[in-house]
């Protein structure tokens, strides 16, 4: 049993490493901005959006494990490796970015899909459940707490405020010319995978890629949001890395209050920013579980 075990795992790894072989790549046209996606299996729609910096290789092993019973499409996000790179701050407000969500999901002929989003992709799945609830079937967000959550933690949080400095040094003028592909790649040890991530960051655009800051992370002086709380009217379910150092676990509190369906939270004592790496199996596993029950 222990040797079939290992021959399992060790199958489910090599067929991550090499889903960019298996995948189709497809493109959807969001008002003249061409979004590329990664697409694998086949059944319901599953949209997969990664944060900074990444691209749709970041959900290698959650496909992997997903295609069986579902299409899982990751996209590259505007600025980002195959998509298209717009110039200008005011071309990546979020409105923008959740409609590139919706364009693929039209693009695909879908009415509705099951939402994933990880630190930029988690805060345009929030906002996509808010703006699209009528194509929003499920929700599930790995490590970025709800725009709300994060908003009150810099207001009062000083912990918070100055993890978030660097958010403030990426929302500078000259920020682009202090980051390099290089630099951006280091964080993956894997050789494999490395080469891939320089390649993709390579074909990115930094200035567009540090535009999501300056378009969107609220910037001094903080404040909570003043506006009515309108709830996520779908189910729930949220990773968060207790590691992450840039975002906080004290934003998750009180979630609950901005959801209207129910809510599941898996904190992950071991895992850092990006969980759906560090524990991917995990994560695998609990989405599979929870989608089979919702």
């Amino acid at each position: 049993m222990r040797k079939l075990m290992v021959t399992v795992l060790l199958a489910v790894s090599t067929y991550g490493a090499s889903i960019d072989s298996r995948v189709k790549d497809g493109y959807a046209d969001s008002n003249g901005v061409k979004i590329h996606y990664a697409s694998l299996g086949s059944g319901p729609l599953i949209v997969m959006i990664h944060g900074f910096p990444d691209f749709w290789y970041t959900w290698r092993d959650q496909m992997a494990a997903l295609s069986g019973s579902y299409q899982c499409v990751a996209i590259d996000q505007r600025g980002y490796n195959l998509s298209d790179k717009p110039k200008g701050v005011e071309n990546y407000v979020m409105n923008l970015l959740v409609g590139d969500v919706a364009a693929v999901v039209k693009s695909l002929g879908r009415d509705k899909a099951i939402i994933v989003g990880h630190d930029w992709g988690g805060m345009v799945a929030w906002n996509f459940a808010l703006a699209h609830p009528e194509m929003t079937d499920k929700l599930i967000i790995l490590n970025l707490p709800h725009p709300r959550g994060l908003a009150r933690e810099l207001a009062h949080n000083p912990e918070q405020q100055k993890n978030s400095q660097y958010a403030r040094n990426f929302q500078q003028p000259d920020a682009a010319s202090k980051v390099t592909a290089e630099g951006l790649a280091r964080r993956i040890t894997d050789p494999e995978a490395h080469a891939k991530y320089l390649e993709a960051f390579q074909r990115s655009d930094i200035e567009a890629m540090l535009n999501y800051y300056k378009a969107n992370y609220p910037r001094e002086p903080y404040r909570e949001d003043p506006s009515p709380v309108v709830k996520v009217q779908v189910p729930v379910l949220e990773f968060h890395g207790l590691k992450d150092t840039a975002l906080l676990a004290g934003a998750l509190n009180n979630t609950w209050e901005w959801i209207g369906k129910d809510y599941t939270l898996v904190t992950v004592p071991d895992a850092g920013h990006w969980v759906q790496s560090d524990a991917s199996d995990l994560v695998s596993k609990t989405m599979q579980a929870w989608l089979s029950i919702h």
